[in-house]
């Protein structure tokens, strides 16, 4: 549009105020220019500045052809909106700010309103300095929007990873420690056999309904049904009792008032606790966890005590990141808590410290609270 702009600028000059046929060929060599930088790529900005100045300028000469000027105005725009950089776009907007007086020294006696061409050709240059920014700032909030939703994904992510390593990772746990002590005691003590056999599937069925909840949560808002509440501190006792059940030596000791515990931190203390649990499960399957729960000056402590000998992993298992204890930092850490877990000279130690009151950090949504 600013080649066709520039042509009706030199038409309707042309007609308002007839010149010579070498004025009007002036006026054309500007819409010309005008023409090339619009339909041919890579033009520098700096070349269609003095293509377009230096023939409206020349043009002043006689006195004649003044509405003309109005392709400097729209030369200032289109300088301030498409200069490479800010010096650049001050050193183009002066040329053509200028080019007034230019045409003043060229007319004999001098009829141009030099002031109020100024203040004509400026103007349009802070437009297209502000339509530049405007265009600048939409871009980078657009980057910033992307890259905001990437992080938005990549956390949704790392959450639905998150519980479904504590689902499946802890049913799994108890019920392959179950069937563990079915098989071992299946010859001699089939009615012991069929015990283990019958809780490993009660831990089963109960696993699967969570993992059923889960997957409501994950449901668009707009699709119907009401998930089920989430699990809290309290519910750590059912934790103990199928820890127990499964042959697991545990203990549960409590301090304080459980129910000051906000729903977000509970669900991540219970989550954490399940995680512990089923890795006591797995890697110290005869050692015996204590697992203390205080709550105190307005924080909630998990401490998680394994004492007694470990196994290692099953053979031919790969070696790799440990998904249990990142996904239990990260817990923590998005509550605005401390977490550490480790090696003891009697065997492993998980604690954590979360405030009572803390929200979760992570973007929004029901698994987010977890």
């Amino acid at each position: 549009m600013v080649a066709v702009f520039a042509l009706v600028v030199a038409i309707v000059a042309g007609v308002t105020d007839p010149s010579s046929a070498a004025d009007l060929l002036l006026a054309a060599l500007a819409v010309g220019a005008f023409a090339f930088w619009a339909y041919v790529p890579n033009v520098p900005l700096w070349a269609v500045s003095v293509a377009v100045v230096v023939p409206v300028v020349i043009a002043q000469r006689s006195g004649q052809l003044e509405p003309l000027m109005f392709e400097v105005s729209l030369l200032g725009f289109l300088i301030g909106r498409s200069a490479p950089s800010l010096a650049v776009a001050l050193a183009l907007g002066l040329l053509a700010a200028l080019s007034p007086v230019a045409a003043s020294q060229l007319q004999d006696p001098s009829e141009i309103a030099v002031a109020i061409w100024i203040m004509g050709i400026a103007f349009p240059w802070a437009l297209g300095i502000a339509a530049a920014r405007q265009r600048q700032l939409a871009a980078q909030l657009d980057a910033t929007r992307r890259e905001l939703a990437q992080q938005a994904l990549l956390a949704e992510r790392r959450r639905i990873a998150r519980d479904v390593h504590d689902f499946v990772g802890h049913g799994l746990a108890a019920v392959m420690l179950q069937i563990t002590s079915a098989r071992h005691v299946l010859r001699r003590d089939p009615a012991a056999a069929e015990e283990a056999l019958r809780s490993a599937e009660m831990v089963g069925r109960r696993n699967m309904q969570e993992l059923r909840r889960t997957v409501a949560l994950l449901r668009r808002e707009d699709e119907p049904g009401v998930a089920p509440p989430l699990p809290s501190a309290r519910d750590i006792r059912t934790l103990i009792d199928d820890a127990q059940a499964a042959g697991l030596a545990v203990e549960l000791r409590t301090k304080g008032d459980l129910s000051r515990i906000a729903p977000g931190v509970g669900v991540a203390i219970y989550r954490i606790a399940q995680e512990a649990l089923a890795n006591a499960a797995r890697h110290a399957p005869r050692a015996r966890t204590v697992l203390g729960l205080e709550v105190a000056d307005r924080r909630a402590s998990l401490i998680a005590e394994t004492t007694g000998p470990t196994v290692a992993g099953a053979a031919g298992e790969p070696e790799g990141p440990s998904y249990g204890l990142i996904g239990m930092r990260e817990r923590a850490t998005a509550l605005g808590g401390e977490f550490a877990a480790g090696p003891t000279p009697e065997g492993w130690r998980v604690s954590c410290r979360l405030p009572l009151d803390a929200e979760d950090r992570t973007p929004t949504g029901e698994l987010g609270t977890a």
